[in-house]
């Protein structure tokens, strides 16, 4: 993997980048759509490259570790032959799933062992058996084992937590270096930051995991519910510390304005379940602000969902009609929304791209910030 940093912003940390991998190329800063069990719910993969114009999407190794499992992805070929999807794909390693999972899991140094959410079967995860399912997955990027740390939690459980993930790390990357891809293609992995809400916490993660020298970095555990000052606190830190030359992830992030803000900290890569999750649920991001398509005030407005959107159901469909569609319990509903979230999310990263390019980032960012807290 190759990443070339293309153009700074003068009056924030922003940056414009191209990652270039053995399935493609990819802009930055872009938001990658959640693929959880090698689909994007409800949306077609065709869908995903020609309309909503993703470049690279996630897959979660928990999920497709336990259903279809590992011996029907390998038979397939990997997850891009199983789903037909032939552009990058990122795997988060699990630990967030895991972790989530807080009275079905134990955490040991030999690695997590919890129980299916499916049938309550037993299973352990440990550094280097994840890396050999993400080898059988076949992910251009993908992610070591290790623990989010839950907000709140109190420092002495953040500071051994982060040991814990430190050398889970270390075992991840001697194992990696000594594995190799299954199917003719170049994998790289990220080291995970950790720390909670502690500075000097991110600070020492932020060191460890740039004195491993790989081709990227990620940055985990916020998003979890602590206040977004916090979030962003602990970005800028950590941020400081990561290397200008590598890509940073900041996983699990967010809304539109955790974006806009992240981008602003030098944050290049970004994910999340919120655009299709809240589209299922009626909520739309569009470029005036936010819409809660259920209510009553949509039920006789035939204007396009968004008159500024990149999608083609923008311009198909009314508000109305997808209003009546989820008063009505249509599953066609559930597509509409997701496609236009995501697409929105899309065009919200190229956007921001241009504008780090024109120069203008900071005051066209204040000016988004503005619109994406307007509830319509």
């Amino acid at each position: 993997m190759k990443f070339d940093l293309l153009k700074t912003d003068a009056a924030s940390k922003a940056r414009r980048g191209q990652l270039t991998t053995d399935h493609g190329k990819i802009q930055t800063p872009i938001f990658m759509p959640v693929g959880t069990v090698g689909s994007v719910k409800g949306i077609h993969q065709h869908e995903l490259e020609q309309d909503i114009e993703a470049q690279i999407i996630l897959g979660n190794t928990y999920h497709l570790y336990l259903r279809p499992g590992m011996e029907i992805m390998e038979q397939a070929g990997g997850l891009h032959k199983f789903m037909n999807w032939k552009l990058p794909i990122l795997t988060d390693s699990g630990g967030y799933q895991v972790f989530s999972l807080s009275d079905n899991r134990k955490l040991s140094e030999e690695g997590a062992t919890f129980r299916s959410h499916i049938d309550g079967s037993k299973h352990v995860f440990t550094p280097e058996n994840v890396i050999d399912t993400q080898r059988i997955i076949g992910s251009d990027i993908m992610m070591p084992l290790d623990e989010c740390t839950p907000y709140p939690c109190d420092y002495k459980y953040a500071k051994n937590s982060l040991a814990l993930t430190h050398r889970w790390l270390a075992r991840g990357v001697k194992h990696f270096d000594n594995t190799s891809p299954k199917y003719g293609y170049s994998q790289t992995y990220f080291p995970i930051v950790q720390g909670s809400v502690y500075k000097d916490l991110r600070i020492e993660s932020a060191e460890t995991i740039a004195s491993y020298g790989r081709e990227g970095n990620a940055i985990g555990g916020l998003s979890v519910g602590e206040p977004a000052e916090d979030m962003y606190r602990m970005i800028e830190v950590v941020n400081n510390i990561l290397p200008e030359d590598k890509p940073r992830y900041l996983m699990g992030v967010g809304t539109p304005i955790n974006i806009l803000e992240g981008i602003a900290l030098g944050v290049d890569m970004f994910d999340c379940v919120m655009p299709t999750r809240n589209g299922r649920n009626g909520m739309l991001f569009t470029s005036e602000g936010t819409i809660n398509i259920k209510n009553k005030k949509w039920e006789n407005d035939f204007s396009p969902i968004d008159e500024n959107g990149t999608s083609f159901v923008d311009k198909a469909y009314s508000k109305a009609y997808l209003r009546h569609l989820v008063v009505a319990n249509e599953r066609l509903a559930a597509q509409i929304a997701s496609i236009h979230n995501l697409a929105f999310y899309l065009q919200l990263v190229e956007q921001a791209r241009q504008h780090i390019e024109t120069g203008d980032f900071s005051k066209w960012k204040d000016m988004k910030v503005k619109k994406m807290a307007t509830r319509l």
